[in-house]
């Protein structure tokens, strides 16, 4: 690096900026791979958003991560890719061709943790998703791009599953929650994007003993890492992908976009970020 020479930083966006993992998982692939660099957590408040993101290089960033309450309005502020759109939502900020650019990397981190924990498990025919909030609906989009034919979405509240499947068509079906029992042995798939397993929430009551025995069954939730229901599916020894998983998955391209390499997830880096998220 050329004296004089800044080197290139980006940032987390969110407010509160509550204790996140991802300068841990970006200052350790800028420290594995040689890259001088920076990656720090900026509070916005949601008044000065707009502000921040428009002044974000004067600001010397060369990107950033968006997180809540901000990703709705880092859509509306950049251009957007597929994905994003169809999510609805951006979590990712760079700049291309002069632009301010966005991408939504929970599809790829998603479907990324899955391929390296699940392989084949876009053999399935059918898939059951849990949950019609931000996350389900870049679930959704993943599967449906990986050519899952048929997707069951259920939610407590069934008029929003409705209105979620109303927007990706006909491979995606509404049902309700309590015809989850029913759709459990169809389901090649079975991926929970509630909260429900969370520390501090409510258990998510399900019988996993109803799944087919080659079923794979993904937890977006990552406090506890593992949660009853990974536990209960590994106890039938059913593939699994855990949401700490698709966290560091979903940082990839980001790194990428930023700094030019694109890096690993290593069983050291996920080993990292357990120590972390499991000290008192």
């Amino acid at each position: 690096m050329t004296s004089g020479t800044k080197s290139p930083a980006a940032c987390l966006i969110g407010w509160p900026a509550a204790h996140s993992r991802s300068p841990l998982i970006h200052h350790y692939w800028l420290r594995t791979l040689g890259i001088e660099g920076g990656y720090v957590i900026e509070a916005v408040p949601p008044g000065e958003f707009g502000d921040f993101v428009l002044r974000l290089s004067v600001r010397g960033f060369v990107g950033a991560n968006v997180t809540i309450p901000h990703k709705e309005r880092a859509l509306a502020l950049s251009k957007p890719d597929d994905r994003a759109r169809a999510v609805g939502a951006a979590n990712t900020l760079w700049f291309g061709d002069g632009e301010l650019r966005s991408t939504n990397t929970d599809v790829e981190g998603f479907i990324n943790n899955l391929d390296a924990c699940a392989p084949g498990w876009d053999g399935a025919e059918e898939a059951l998703v849990l949950g019609a909030g931000g996350a389900s609906r870049a679930v959704l989009f993943g599967l449906i791009e990986r050519g899952i034919k048929r997707v069951h979405l259920a939610n407590r509240t069934l008029s929003r599953a409705r209105a979620l499947a109303d927007q990706f068509g006909a491979s995606v079906a509404p049902v309700a929650w309590d015809s989850i029992g029913d759709l459990l042995p169809r389901a090649g798939l079975l991926v929970n994007t509630t909260s429900l397993g969370m520390h501090g929430q409510p258990a998510l009551e399900l019988d996993a003993g109803l799944l087919p025995q080659n079923a794979v069954v993904a937890d977006l939730v990552y406090v506890p890492l593992q949660t009853p229901l990974l536990a209960a599916a590994q106890g039938r020894g059913l593939k699994t992908a855990d949401g700490l998983g698709m966290l560091l998955h979903q940082a990839v391209r980001g790194f990428e976009l930023w700094f030019g390499r694109r890096p690993e997830v290593t069983p050291e880096l996920r080993a990292l970020v357990e120590a972390d998220l499991t000290k008192t």
